[in-house]
Formats: structure tokens, C-alpha cells, sequence
């Protein structure tokens, strides 16, 4: 089923604003790491937002996403406060980890040979989980 504009927009709004959060947080508590956020997809209720995460370095990928799962409340809270005048209702928001990015980096060193050889061993390749 494909979004509707309002759904586009209503992502949009939330993505940035949700950029603007946790960038500050991650300044103010996490040296050295980087946060973005590469996806935001509504709900066709606009009663969920579901919220992909990309985390460099990908080590520490887990355990900030498990601190943002945390403090989802306060999250929620600052959103709200930022968007009271666009949107009725703050959806519910639910974080995931996005590792595209290590996906392609593995496909990348794979290609280059500086990995083993995926041709001859298939099963060294991660695979992607369906969600």
C-alpha cells in the first residue's frame, strides 16, 4: 500500500525534528558518535511511527539504539512539544537499527577482494534480516 502526502509529510516533520534530539543528546553525552536518522514511515492511522536509526561507529549500534528504546517517553515528550502545532496526536514511535550501511560496506570490501571470496563461499555473506 503506498503512503498518502500526509503520511510523506508528517515523516518529514518527525524525521527532522527527531534529528535536531538526538544529535543534541549525542553531544551532550556520547563523544565520538554519530547519529542520523535515514527513515521515518507513519502508519496509514498515523498512530505509529516507526524510526530507523544509523549509528557510527556500528560497534556501539546496539547499545545507543537500546538507549533511545529507553528514553522513548522523553523522546516522545520532546516531539510533541516541537510539533504541537502541525500535529494533533505524537504517534507512538518505535526505533530499529539501520545497517544498510554496513551491508553495503561488506558488499563493497567483498568486490574490492579484500575479503574472502564471496563466489567461492556464499556463506560468508550476512544475511539480511526481512522485517
Amino acid at each position: 500500500m503506498e503512503e498518502t502526502n500526509r503520511q510523506r509529510k508528517i515523516a518529514g516533520v518527525l524525521q527532522q525534528d527527531l534529528v535536531d534530539v538526538l544529535q543534541r543528546a549525542a553531544q551532550d553525552g556520547m563523544k565520538g558518535v554519530i547519529i542520523s536518522v535515514s527513515k521515518v514511515s507513519v502508519t496509514a492511522d498515523l498512530g505509529v511511527a516507526k524510526v530507523y536509526l544509523s549509528v557510527f561507529p556500528s560497534e556501539k549500534r546496539d547499545e545507543i539504539i537500546e538507549g533511545v528504546k529507553s528514553n522513548t517517553p522523553l523522546i516522545r515528550h520532546e516531539l510533541a512539544q516541537r510539533t504541537k502545532n502541525q500535529l494533533r496526536r505524537m504517534p507512538e514511535l518505535l526505533f530499529f537499527g539501520d545497517d544498510s550501511l554496513d551491508y553495503i560496506e561488506d558488499i563493497d570490501k567483498s568486490l574490492k577482494g579484500e575479503d574472502i571470496d564471496p563466489i567461492k563461499n556464499p556463506d560468508i555473506l550476512p544475511r539480511r534480516q526481512k522485517r
